[in-house]
């Protein structure tokens, strides 16, 4: 993965549970992007997803992602995207 750093995602965790993230399978960032062109990939807190996503981060237990945008992961509760 080349949108974060390997010394940056060492540091990263889920703001909510403190779980640690790893870079999404290149199968889920591609799923990721194709709901967001079709206009159906929302966040946690109901809004849809308007840009489109360079990639993204999955938590531990792979229940959310955090989505990355110009090289920045949006690390807040809010934004994350449910993934089951």
């Amino acid at each position: 993965m080349d949108a974060i750093s390997p010394e940056l995602l060492e540091i990263l965790v889920c703001p909510e549970t403190r779980q640690k993230v790893r870079p999404a399978s290149p199968e889920l960032r591609a799923q990721l992007i194709a709901q967001q062109q079709a206009g159906q990939l929302k966040n946690r807190a109901g809004r849809t997803v308007e840009q489109r996503p360079q990639d993204a981060l999955v938590r531990e237990d792979g229940q959310f992602a955090y989505l990355i945008f110009d090289g920045i992961p949006v690390m807040l509760i809010e934004e994350a995207i449910p993934l089951k």
